[in-house]
């Protein structure tokens, strides 16, 4: 048997100003930070211990990694940072506030694009790539994804660096994005595509996941 706890990055500045994000590197707000903590000190009061933790490349995550496992005092556990866990990339919506785009378009749209399986939102015409990514792709970052498309990007990162250590008896610890988490959840709950825009994902609000020695759900529990 072994435990995964996965989290969603505390309140960053976007989330604060009602803006779709996606790749864009944006920082916590004080109150992400607090939640953070605040989410660190739930994990803590599990006594868990964990084998390593897996984050993004952005650092709304990586710095609520930190923070967290401050909290748990386990600050020496190896941490991995991979693009697959990167938050959905919202094309050409990027950087534009969510209220202003629906009444541009209407609330039916804005939720297909923000909460469906497989549509994907407008295009960007280019990308001018950040370097972080050059070491894997000179063309990694796209040009806008569905949520179906984030899916296929995060199973082959379960599959060969998460799901191994589970079955090692090594409790793992992830900490990322609102669709990647969904998309995981998606794939750990089996939730159906069309049930998939019913999933959410607080910032700052820690889920458990106990597994059996195949890697089943015995329970899964909000902290």
């Amino acid at each position: 048997m072994a435990t995964l706890v996965i989290l969603r990055h505390g309140e960053s500045v976007a989330n604060r100003d009602n803006i779709f994000t996606g790749w864009s590197d944006v920082p916590l707000t004080a109150k992400g930070r607090q939640q953070a903590r605040a989410a660190g000190e739930l994990v803590a009061q599990t006594g868990l211990k964990f084998g390593a933790l897996h984050t993004s490349m952005l650092q709304r995550a990586i710095v609520t990694s930190n923070i967290v496992l401050d909290c748990l005092d386990q600050l020496a556990i190896p941490e991995y940072k991979s693009w697959r866990l990167n938050e959905r990339h919202y094309g050409a919506l990027r950087g534009k506030n969510k209220a202003k785009v629906r009444a541009e378009v209407g609330d039916q749209q804005l939720m297909t694009w923000r909460r469906s399986f497989k549509t994907v939102p407008p295009l960007l015409k280019e990308v001018h790539q950040d370097r972080r990514y050059d070491r894997y792709s000179p063309h990694l970052e796209p040009l806008g994804e569905s949520l179906e498309m984030a899916y296929h990007r995060l199973i082959p990162y379960w599959t060969n660096q998460v799901a191994p250590r589970l079955l090692d008896g090594q409790n793992q610890l992830i900490v990322a994005h609102g669709s990647t988490l969904r998309a995981l959840i998606k794939y750990l709950d089996r939730v159906p595509d069309a049930d998939i825009a019913k999933v959410e994902v607080a910032n700052g609000e820690p889920i458990r996941y106990d597994f059996d020695d195949r890697l089943r759900v015995l329970q899964k529990t909000v902290l």
